[in-house]
């Protein structure tokens, strides 16, 4: 079982019902997915590229990554429609709490002049987002590997509609969030 797992179920989920006097565990916030996308523009001049990307996105995850192809065609972009421009991996279940706990306790440390993550990036809706611009933080991608480096976006999606309960949550996980 994942290490954040057990510990949602037996420190955060009391602590969080206390903090909201709820009775129901099941109204409290939870984690649903976590999705990373991985948008690689300069796929459309080099293939190689995206080949690269959608492999460490693969290493990152632990899970096969989907290959995003364009909807409609861009002329001053250069993009026509179906060509591949993108990467993105759901994460649910255990390889989510397993990725988080990586996250939070080795990817982003490991951020030069980190100080911490934005805490006003949530949607309105108890759903965080985040950007980071390099891939090489992640332990499971080897530097001396990697051609160029490629940023990607990193959304946690909840059950809750609240940011302020989605925020907390994030907290009891150990999201590292910047002081305002």
């Amino acid at each position: 079982m994942a290490r954040l797992y057990d510990k949602y179920t037996k420190e955060i989920a009391p602590a969080l019902a206390k903090k909201f006097g709820r009775k129901n565990i099941l109204s409290l916030p939870r984690l649903t997915k976590i999705v990373l996308n991985m948008g690689v523009g300069k796929a459309l001049q080099d293939k190689n590229r995206m080949e690269q990307a959608a492999e460490q996105l693969t290493n990152i995850a632990g899970q096969k990554c989907q290959i995003t192809k364009s909807r409609v065609a861009v002329s001053g972009f250069r993009l026509r429609e179906n060509q591949e421009i993108g990467c993105r991996v759901t994460l649910r279940g255990k390889r989510m709490y397993e990725f988080l706990d990586r996250l939070i306790n080795v990817s982003l440390p490991r951020i030069r002049d980190f100080r911490g993550v934005n805490p006003k990036s949530f949607d309105g809706n108890g759903n965080y987002s985040m950007g980071v611009s390099e891939q090489l933080i992640f332990p499971e991608i080897d530097a001396d590997k990697v051609n160029f480096t490629q940023g990607m976006d990193i959304t946690i999606v909840t059950t809750t509609k609240n940011d302020d309960e989605a925020r907390e949550l994030l907290k009891q996980f150990g999201m590292p969030f910047r002081e305002t």
